[in-house]
């Protein structure tokens, strides 16, 4: 419901603001549990429901993003319709309780790492994702500003996807982690993939991704350990 709120306060002060563009910054988890991959944008709501551990926020979100198109058509408003995929770097949550999924593993294998101990982290690790350096969706975001654009959709990410388990490992090997990792299948891997169609970021906004993703995890885990000191 919050989600739900900030987004039709954000589109109400546009309007009475007279904003000159709006972006709105929707999320991948909007897109259907089992969608073909890549997503490409014209996939939203064609293929069923989000994955149930995302669902209300992927519908909160998609709702507002639905809704800036409705805002576009009766009062004019200039939108920008972002959809990006999972983001992650540097000054992210680290909390167990609410962060997402480097941020995660990064604190977890390290404490592993400091007491000596094997980790256990969620799901199979088979789930693959795609993720997206936040430096970089800041250019997208900036680009969305400055181009002439639509309503329509645009995927922000890099159209590259990585399992879970070929992410942690990476992890371990950053920090030098030597303990095992343990996979507790009884926890939910979500959806089973995710991977942006990006070529629409490309040909209307003039975006790519600059930071692969091992040099973006690699600046995350050194403000991370330079955090916790």
């Amino acid at each position: 419901m919050a989600t739900a709120r900030i987004s039709h306060t954000v589109l109400e002060a546009a309007r009475y603001a007279g904003i000159e563009k709006t972006v709105m910054v929707g999320t991948v988890c909007s897109y259907a549990k089992h969608c073909p991959v890549p997503f490409k944008e014209e996939y939203l709501m064609n293929y069923g429901a989000p994955e149930e551990t995302n669902m209300a926020y992927g519908i909160a979100k998609l709702n507002a993003s639905i809704g800036a198109q409705a805002y576009a058509k009766e009062f004019g408003l200039n939108i920008c319709n972002l959809i990006p995929v999972n983001m992650f770097g540097p000054y992210d949550h680290c909390d167990l309780n609410n962060s997402h999924v480097i941020p995660a593993v990064i604190r977890k294998i390290n404490d592993a790492k400091d007491n000596n101990q094997d980790v256990t982290l969620w799901g199979t690790g088979n789930a693959t994702r795609e993720f997206l350096f936040a430096r970089d969706f800041a250019k997208a975001a900036l680009l969305a500003c400055e181009k002439p654009t639509t309503p329509e959709f645009i995927n922000i990410g890099t159209g590259q996807e990585i399992s879970i388990k070929t992410l942690s490992e990476t992890v371990a090997r950053l920090l030098d982690y030597k303990g095992q990792i343990i996979w507790d299948s009884s926890k939910p891997d979500g959806q089973p993939r995710r991977c942006l169609d990006v070529s629409k970021a490309s040909s209307i906004l003039g975006f790519r991704a600059t930071v692969d993703f091992a040099t973006g995890l690699e600046e995350t885990i050194k403000w991370y350990l330079s955090s916790v000191k």
